[in-house]
């Protein structure tokens, strides 16, 4: 099935919505890229966001996991709307350690109401990159809901 093209503005829209989330703003995550169905968002490693172990915490991966999906599926959504996470998975597959966190999101499937979602992290050192967490999810448009909506 092939979509049509996101609503003119739609990046911006995405940059000015990035720009009020304070989470991502206090752990110093960065939008870098946002394309029809696609963002990412990416992390300096940081000692104060890391476990007991020395690798960043998997709080803080699944939060940059949970705002990429979400973008990614704001970019198909109508210019009145609001996005809210309404379930996801994530699977931790190596620790998350290196120079910064690399995060892709995109939409799998737009609904109206629903979409679906996946976003990928990957630990970045040296120009490596490995593969440390991956997310499926379910992000919900919502519309005529103030402090929400648009």
């Amino acid at each position: 099935m092939t979509l049509p093209p996101p609503e003119p503005g739609f990046e911006d829209r995405i940059r000015d919505s990035f720009e009020r989330q304070r989470a991502m703003e206090t752990i110093g995550a960065r939008l870098v890229h946002v394309g029809a169905d696609e963002v990412v968002i990416e992390l300096p490693f940081r000692d104060d966001l890391t476990q007991q172990h020395g690798f960043l915490h998997a709080g803080i991966v699944t939060s940059v996991l949970d705002s990429a999906a979400g973008f990614a599926a704001y970019t198909r959504m109508p210019a009145d709307a609001g996005v809210l996470s309404i379930e996801f998975k994530v699977n931790l597959l190596a620790p998350a350690r290196g120079e910064r966190l690399r995060v892709v999101g995109r939409t799998v499937r737009a609904g109206r109401t629903i979409s679906v979602v996946a976003a990928d992290a990957f630990a970045v050192q040296d120009g490596a990159e490995t593969h440390v967490a991956t997310l499926v999810g379910t992000m919900m448009t919502v519309r005529g809901r103030e402090g929400i909506s648009g």
